[in-house]
């Protein structure tokens, strides 16, 4: 009786024994595991896989060239108009400058359909003609234009242009029609925000073609139309003088731009007031008046 029992307690503790080294021995290849998988992740986060595969790709979103025109006038309008919806009144719409777009798009074409420079063209010796593309018409159209996804700031940077020029050395030039009415000289370096506005316009166009595989020239022109005030009556119509301003443009500045954009609307509050600005200004005004 007793040899029986010391048997079976035997095949007990064998049987544990073994159960206990299984134990053992999984428990050894699941740390084993672990630290291959710790060992593997590291080595993807100096190679910077890791970022990548942790956190989620940021998802482009549509920048036009006059958003970027806010943000480079005020961050805090630029922050509240993508981030809540809050957008600027509008000013009053430019309706006589968009007939003014219009026809000198209708005049241009009749060029650009007979390979012919423009008189214009002629009489400030530009050597170019209007450009004849299929996609010229959608890179006209408001809300559509030239488009360029910019991956470090996760922006699909868009904007319309009015015309482009093809000059002798097969390079693009980018031409934009302005309307105005003054006794001044026009002179685009005359300090004006809304002449460097329109510079920064130029450059925009001109970084979005070379993103899309353009060669584009440097130099870009402004048809400025001068409604002329001098006439002894209206005679209902309105008659400009109108003249070629050139401009060579220099986008360096874009994409650091792009990337403080990206910064901003990463913030989690809105950039501090901007004392030059005249929205910012109206509505402090307001907080404290009450």
């Amino acid at each position: 009786m007793q040899s029986i029992y010391n048997d079976t307690s035997k095949r007990f503790s064998q049987r544990g024994l073994k159960t206990i080294l299984v134990y053992a021995i999984l428990e050894k290849l699941i740390l084993m595991q672990t630290n291959l998988f710790d060992i593997k992740q590291s080595e993807e986060n100096e190679k910077g896989l890791g970022s990548r595969i942790t956190k989620p790709p940021i998802p482009y979103r549509k920048v036009s060239r006059s958003k970027i025109e806010l943000y480079t006038n005020c961050p805090r309008c630029f922050y509240f108009d993508l981030n809540r919806g809050i957008i600027r009144p509008p000013g009053f719409p430019f309706t006589l400058n968009n007939a003014v777009d219009a026809l000198l798009k209708k005049e241009f074409d009749i060029h650009r359909v007979q390979g012919t420079k423009h008189p214009l063209m002629e009489k400030y010796g530009i050597n170019a003609v209007p450009l004849r593309d299929e996609h010229l018409k959608e890179w006209q159209e408001n809300f559509k234009g030239i488009r360029f996804k910019y991956a470090p700031a996760s922006f699909e940077v868009f904007g319309a242009v009015d015309d482009i020029w093809l000059n002798s050395k097969g390079e693009l030039m980018v031409v934009d029609y302005k309307a105005t009415s003054t006794t001044r000289k026009i002179d685009l370096d005359d300090g004006q925000n809304y002449h460097e506005g329109y510079k920064r316009q130029m450059e925009v166009y001109q970084w979005l073609l070379r993103k899309n595989g353009y060669k584009v020239s440097d130099t870009g022109y402004f048809v400025y139309c001068n409604g002329l005030k001098d006439k002894q009556a209206f005679d209902a119509k309105l008659e400009f003088s109108v003249e070629i301003i050139s401009y060579t443009g220099n986008g360096d500045w874009i994409e650091k731009t792009l990337g403080e954009m990206r910064k901003c609307l990463e913030r989690e509050t809105p950039p501090p007031q901007n004392p030059e600005c005249e929205y910012c200004n109206y509505i402090s005004k307001i907080k404290n008046s009450i």
